[in-house]
């Protein structure tokens, strides 16, 4: 080899070298994008809580940025698509809630499956509600209100926040457990039907705790059970529904998603990122000021709960005979 072409071979790869990195002889790494987790409710709900708590732990965990962001509407089901439709490169989640599995069943079509079309990673947190009513109404638990609404069938009545929520098949499934005739009165919002709770215009109303604790220690409402399977350690003398009505339970769920198709490897590399965060002590408290309890189980066990959640709300949904707003 001749000088000139060791030196014109050591040039080129001189070159090559100097475009493949920056000023002082660092990498120039292409930043990624941020990952975003779409919410199918309006900033500062509960589900937004949710996201917002877990996105910058999760995104500590990925070594990504992790953004919220929110499309509500119809129910939760304009995000849901959006993330049906992604790309599964794992840079669109959804958080998502019990809604998910009420829809499959509340709307007569939907643009997306709501098992085929997505990957479940990981149930963030459950949260129960509370079954709370005007001081009033002549009933202080469960037993009481049911012999009370039977022996006035049609004059009692269940605020509802929102139609198809869960809060609202929360009522139906304990009118159906119950075999009580409780009239609903549809709210746009949980503020206003809360409002008219406490005015003593409508009798009774399944609430997240966070939206009625206030005014239950401030005496101007009293609770007559709770949704979840065991007592709760803020209201110990509270008894659970289901201590007077067999097999009754309704406690929401918020859960984390990603579209169908994703492989195994991102799918096990997120699952395991975020239950890591929701299993952290900021995103735990942040979880638990919200009422809730954090989960964080494994994609297939999540799996499994929502397809049985479908089931489950389909037979609610077809007795309370509920439509979309």
């Amino acid at each position: 080899m001749t000088l000139l072409m060791a030196f014109s071979r050591r040039s080129i790869l001189l070159a090559m070298t100097l475009a493949s990195v920056g000023w002082g002889g660092f990498v120039q790494a292409q930043p990624q994008p941020p990952i975003k987790i779409l919410v199918g409710a309006p900033a500062g709900g509960t589900t937004d809580t949710m996201a917002r708590a877990l996105a910058q732990v999760l995104g500590t965990q990925l070594g990504r940025t992790v953004v919220v962001e929110n499309r509500p509407g119809a129910g939760g089901n304009l995000a849901a698509d959006a993330v049906a439709k992604s790309s599964p490169d794992g840079s669109t989640l959804l958080m998502s809630f019990t809604s998910h599995a009420i829809n499959a069943s509340l709307y007569p079509s939907l643009p997306f499956d709501p098992v085929k079309d997505f990957t479940p990673l990981t149930m963030v947190s459950t949260s129960p509600s509370l079954l709370v009513a005007h001081p009033k109404v002549p009933a202080n638990n469960v037993k009481e209100l049911i012999a009370l609404a039977k022996a006035k069938p049609g004059q009692m009545n269940f605020a509802i926040g929102a139609l198809g929520s869960s809060l609202h098949m929360a009522g139906d499934a304990f009118k159906m457990k119950s075999g009580a005739y409780i009239v609903n009165i549809p709210y746009r919002g949980t503020a206003p039907a809360v409002q008219d709770l406490l005015a003593g215009q409508v009798d009774l109303m399944f609430a997240a705790v966070g939206n009625v604790q206030s005014h239950i220690k401030a005496g101007k409402l009293k609770v007559l059970g709770v949704t979840s399977t065991k007592r709760l350690p803020a209201y110990p003398d509270v008894p659970t529904i289901g201590e007077s009505l067999p097999g009754y339970e309704s406690s929401a769920w918020f859960g984390l998603f990603g579209p169908a198709r994703m492989s195994p490897d991102l799918v096990r590399r997120l699952a395991d990122a975020a239950r890591v965060a929701v299993q952290s002590p900021e995103v735990k408290r942040r979880i638990e000021n919200e009422g809730a309890s954090p989960v964080g189980n494994s994609p297939e066990e999540f799996a499994r709960f929502v397809e049985s959640e479908i089931l489950r709300w389909r037979v609610v949904v077809q007795y309370a005979g509920a439509k979309p707003e």
